[in-house]
């Protein structure tokens, strides 16, 4: 039996690291595990369990002690939990993300249910907690391995890896925790700044009995230096409310205040919910930062100023432990890694990363385009599946302040006939302007790599290893409109019939791809012979792309070697495959082979 450690509250540490409370349990470790793949098991008196899982690490892992190989359909997990007074308040339970449907029972009875691999969800268990005896916590995860109605990324459908496709992330694959929250709290937060009014907006959704008069007590800081202590009288369950700060006046002193890569200030937050009479109901951690992004004619737009987005595709796997980071260092070591081969931003591809990412991202300073995994086929399930969860993620992490545009599509992944068929269309179009719709303060990619036609940023996908061909593809502003009519790069129009708009910024947001490996088997768009051969190919490459003034931006395929995908700059291990001091050179201009 695996005990949960009581835990106090810790930014390092919590998995939700926006809205963090003391005290809470991890019960990530061991579990019991049982594999149903008739799918015949409907209640946990039904299974037959015969193994153990370290979870979150998911079945298809080494690191899950299983390494299974082929399709897993049900899965589902059990072990104890020893009893936890709510002391007044309740108990409750907390899933990172379980791919892809999920059901929860404590003591037989089921207090949840959820679907949607990528999110999370919480349930309250605080009547089976309080009876002084430990009690049994059963999970089913149901994920059909052949459904491409669902949202799945880059998840294969056949047995074994094939392609640009990986193993399958079946059941939990990030942590499991409990926190104890007061009989009133604080449930969910989210965080807009404004500099045109040098102000944050902040907007708060409180749980539980809010009855008697409470206020919210608001302490913000920016280090040492207090910006903000303010109080708010609660009038029901939600509260919005702007909170201006002194402008500073002149460049130099704002700036010391905004969030960028290079200068990544955060401002950590206190709140305290109150009753009248003094006492403190519930006490949260937070943080967020003052940062704009836009769009202004064909530029990307940071804090008010044109800035060159130098990004890599990042699909977020480990060779032991597939999606699902080792530990949080990795998550740690990935960011500083990204930051350190000369990039400012990462394409997190086909997948929605821990938040623990985030976090890091947000504390050292890296830009995120946030993609949703696609859905491979076009039906009403398949729309209504995506949309929710999109919802969900947007619900998410709208409050990062590294997360600086939204991909709801990409390469017309689960819409494939775009140019002829209206309703692929209108998906697209739909999902484009209710992304606007929740948070109309960052840029969206309405279908990334081609078939542009609802987007914020045309987003072009083009592994021609020719740098040449490149050259004169994209050399000047006069080729932008020949470009959108004539050019097929990855055999599909730019820009769709009656959408162009030549005032939108353009990034090359896939290109190179150049695999370097010894196994021929290897998956790459172009291939090199060693580690001397792919910094200079990816010198002279770099150094025309960035030559080219269509640009706003870049963003290299890829970051890490991810399976029999050896088109990484780094290996799966996260070790280089040339000096990182010449990565950087080369990635930001500063160096020709």
């Amino acid at each position: 039996m695996v005990t949960a450690s009581e835990h106090q509250v810790d930014a390092h540490d919590y998995p939700r690291p926006q809205l963090r409370r003391a005290p809470w349990r991890r019960l990530d470790g061991l579990w019991e595990f049982a594999a149903d793949q008739g799918g015949t098991w409907q209640d946990p008196t039904a299974v037959t369990w015969h193994g153990s899982i370290r979870v979150p690490f998911a079945p298809e892992t080494a690191a899950s002690g299983i390494a299974h190989v082929g399709y897993v359909r049900n899965c589902w997990y059990r072990r104890t939990l020893e009893p936890w007074d709510a002391d007044g308040g309740r108990i409750l339970l907390h899933f990172g993300a379980v791919d892809y449907r999920a059901a929860v029972w404590v003591d037989g009875v089921l207090v949840a249910t959820h679907e949607g691999g990528y999110t999370p969800f919480h349930c309250d268990i605080t009547t089976h907690m309080g009876g002084g005896q430990p009690v049994t916590l059963v999970v089913r995860a149901e994920d059909d391995p052949l459904d491409l109605a669902k949202p799945r990324g880059k998840q294969d459908w056949l047995p074994q890896p094939h392609s640009i496709w990986y193993p399958r992330t079946t059941g939990i694959w990030q942590s499991v925790w409990m926190e104890r929250v007061p009989a009133t709290w604080l449930a969910r937060l989210r965080w807009t700044p404004s500099l045109l009014d040098w102000a944050l907006q902040l907007e708060c959704w409180f749980a539980g009995a809010v009855t008697e008069p409470m206020h919210l007590d608001v302490t913000i800081r920016a280090g040492d230096r207090l910006l903000a202590a303010d109080s708010y009288g609660l009038t029901g369950d939600e509260l919005s409310r702007r909170i201006g700060f002194s402008d500073p006046g002149i460049d130099d002193s704002r700036n010391e205040l905004l969030w960028s890569p290079e200068h990544p200030q955060l401002l950590d937050v206190r709140l305290e919910l109150k009753a009248d009479t003094g006492e403190i109901i519930d006490t949260v951690c937070s943080y967020t930062a003052l940062r704009e992004v836009s769009v202004s004619a064909d530029r990307f737009v940071l804090n008010g100023r044109p800035y060159y987005l130098r990004m890599v595709l990042d699909q977020g796997y480990w060779p032991a432990s597939g999606s699902t980071a080792p530990d949080d260092e990795a998550l740690r070591q990935d960011v500083a890694l990204a930051k350190a081969m000369g990039f400012n931003g990462v394409r997190k591809h086909q997948k929605i990363e821990d938040p623990r990412y985030l976090y890091w991202a947000d504390r050292l300073g890296l830009l995120v385009w946030e993609e949703m995994p696609s859905a491979y086929r076009f039906t009403s399930s398949s729309v209504q599946r995506l949309t929710e969860e999109w919802f969900e993620v947007l619900a998410r992490d709208r409050s990062h302040p590294c997360i600086v545009a939204w991909v709801p599509f990409n390469e017309s992944w689960g819409v494939p006939n775009l140019p002829d068929n209206a309703a692929h269309r209108h998906y697209v179009h739909a999902l484009y302007h209710l992304t606007r719709t929740l948070d109309p303060h960052r840029p969206v990619v309405g279908n990334d790599g081609w078939e542009s036609s609802a987007t914020d940023i045309i987003g072009i996908h083009d592994y021609d290893p020719n740098p040449e061909r490149i050259r004169a593809r994209y050399y000047s502003d006069d080729v932008v409109p020949g470009l959108f009519r004539k050019e097929q790069p990855g055999g599909r129009v730019l820009v769709l019939e009656g959408h162009a708009n030549l005032e939108h910024p353009i990034v090359l947001t896939e290109f190179g791809g150049i695999a370097c490996s010894g196994d021929p088997t290897t998956w790459g768009y172009s291939r090199c012979d060693n580690g001397e051969a792919l910094q200079s190919a990816y010198s002279i490459l770099l150094q025309t792309v960035q030559e080219s003034r269509i640009f706003a931006g870049f963003c290299y395929t890829q970051f890490a070697d991810t399976y029999q995908e050896a088109n990484g700059l780094l290996r799966a291990d996260r070790t280089p495959k040339f000096p990182l001091a010449d990565m950087y050179r080369a990635t930001r201009g500063l160096s020709v082979p």
